[in-house]
């Protein structure tokens, strides 16, 4: 192991199993521990043995990780007890993984107060589980719940239940920053005052989020000496969150100059496995995340995109294709000739700086947002409004009607519903069809009657989903009259993602121009011209 190897511990499955919302299934933890495995983490926590029946069935048939150590979490002996019979140990200690992380007191009133036994005897917990799991044969981990503040009021102390988990035998004494408090100067002189008594070899961080610095706390131990960094993807975790491992490990590779277990090709991973975890939670991914968001290398301001066609490294910190992001050139009221250009060039299209097009586009974008249109969230629509004044996009389909039906009554069992029905005739080439079909919701019912009278026609919207929709008022003085604009996020079975716009005084009329250009696109992208 070299001085710059950092080694990386996800704890995604556990501590981001208790972020509000959130609910990991087995099948959630297996797809997403076999993710971290493929970009190359360290060690996968999985969560709890008997804490619950959906950490015992991923125990009961844990998945085979290639490169990642497998961990299960428990907690020291309880005081009064030895560690080979205490009850909750054992469950830990028999889970099918080598590895195990036991969490244990390393502030003194804590300790007194929380667990009510002594100082010595919280002590010996420490030493005894420890020391149980290394007799047993598995690689032990030691996390010091509360460390820093533990620190801040017995320093002493907190050293000796650090050394009494590496004496016996813990390949990993991990600080807690357990409620998130602590800021980076503070951890990093607190780290580097631990180093004389633990080696940095031996010692990991584990930040949580309260003060927003639980990223650069985590870099800051680092710096310090600690080897070892625990966090969730995306930043999961209760209350704050913890450190988020997305923000950490390029910063780490890229930034820092440090070595991990994720290599280059793993690092260009990084944006699919971020916005994979956001799918399994049904959510939307935060377009403006570190390195991963959609907006991360998105250029808005004519100026600054004139800059990055010259250099991108004026305004990209890093080339975007390392952590497996693009570069967008966003078209708003606020472009100019060079945006659009750009954009063009992204799109593969061919034009003269000159070119009147060019002008009566920009022109008509302008005109668009002032209406209520927004082109930089939403640049599949841009790119059809393009192709269409260059007279290239064919129309798929038309629709005729449409009527959307919501109904609220009680059914057999006395329940009060809401039903949403949709009807849609349309027209494909000489063919008509009118279909019928419920959703949750008007809009979702809509976009299931198109699809099932477009599907027959055009196979490559069978594994279109949506996967975000907003809504927001345009006028709110309005009241019920308002003028709305709905985006629209679209996916596809390869996960590729494209982003509508739509603007009506009517919410669903609104909802089916977001549609429509949802569709007419993904059409478009697969070559078909009708």
């Amino acid at each position: 192991m070299t001085d710059r190897r950092i080694y990386l511990f996800d704890t995604t499955l556990r501590d981001g199993n208790q972020t509000q919302g959130v609910d990991f299934g087995v099948p959630d933890k297996v797809a997403i521990a076999r993710e971290l495995d493929q970009l190359g983490i360290d060690y996968v926590e999985g969560g709890w043995p008997g804490a619950n029946p959906t950490d015992d069935g991923f125990f009961d048939a844990p998945p085979r990780l290639p490169r990642a150590r497998l961990t299960a979490f428990g907690m020291t002996r309880r005081g009064g007890r030895s560690a080979a019979n205490d009850p909750g140990l054992a469950v830990t200690l028999r889970s099918k993984v080598d590895t195990i992380c036991l969490v244990g007191k390393s502030h003194a009133r804590h300790a007194e107060v929380a667990l009510g036994v002594s100082r010595e005897e919280n002590i010996q917990m420490i030493a005894d589980s420890i020391g149980e799991v290394v007799r047993r044969g598995k690689e032990a981990l030691f996390d010091a719940e509360h460390f820093f503040d533990g620190y801040k009021y017995d320093a002493g102390y907190a050293l000796e239940c650090l050394r009494a988990a590496h004496g016996a035998g813990a390949r990993w004494v991990v600080l807690c920053d357990t409620n998130g408090g602590a800021l980076p100067d503070e951890v990093e002189r607190i780290v580097g005052e631990v180093t004389s008594v633990i080696p940095g070899t031996s010692l990991g961080i584990h930040t949580h989020d309260d003060t927003g610095n639980a990223v650069a706390n985590s870099l800051a131990a680092v710096r310090a000496g600690a080897r070892q960094i625990q966090g969730t993807l995306n930043g999961l975790g209760e209350r704050c969150g913890n450190a988020n491992l997305v923000s950490i490990i390029p910063t780490l590779m890229l930034k820092m100059g440090y070595e991990t277990g994720v290599t280059e090709e793993g690092l260009q991973r990084l944006t699919h496995v971020s916005r994979l975890l956001d799918d399994r939670l049904n959510r939307p991914s935060n377009r403006h995340a570190p390195y991963v968001g959609a907006s991360a290398f998105a250029h808005k301001a004519g100026l600054h995109v004139s800059a990055v066609e010259k250099d991108p490294s004026f305004y990209e910190h890093i080339e975007p294709a390392k952590v497996g992001n693009v570069r967008h050139i966003v078209v708003s009221d606020q472009s100019g000739r060079a945006n659009v250009l750009a954009r063009f060039r992204d799109l593969g299209i061919a034009l003269d700086a000159g070119d009147d097009k060019i002008r009566r586009l920009v022109e008509l974008v302008k005109q668009r947002e002032f209406e209520g249109y927004a082109y930089d969230g939403a640049e599949a629509s841009f790119e059809l409004l393009a192709r269409r004044m260059l007279e290239s996009v064919p129309e798929y389909f038309r629709l005729n009607s449409f009527r959307v039906i919501d109904e609220r009554r009680y059914n057999a069992q006395g329940d009060l519903v809401t039903m949403s029905e949709a009807t849609v005739k349309v027209q494909v080439g000489e063919a008509q069809a009118m279909t019928v079909a419920e959703g949750n919701g008007p809009v979702n019912a809509l976009d299931h009657a198109l699809r099932k009278a477009l599907t027959p026609a055009y196979a490559e919207l069978e594994g279109v989903r949506l996967v975000d929709y907003k809504v927001r008022i345009l006028t709110p003085t309005a009241g019920t009259a308002a003028v709305t604009r709905v985006m629209i996020e679209s996916a596809d079975a390869n996960d590729e993602r494209w982003s509508t716009v739509g603007v009506s005084g009517n919410i669903i009329n609104a909802s089916y121009e977001a549609l429509y250009d949802s569709l007419t696109y993904k059409l478009y992208r697969e070559g078909r011209r009708c």
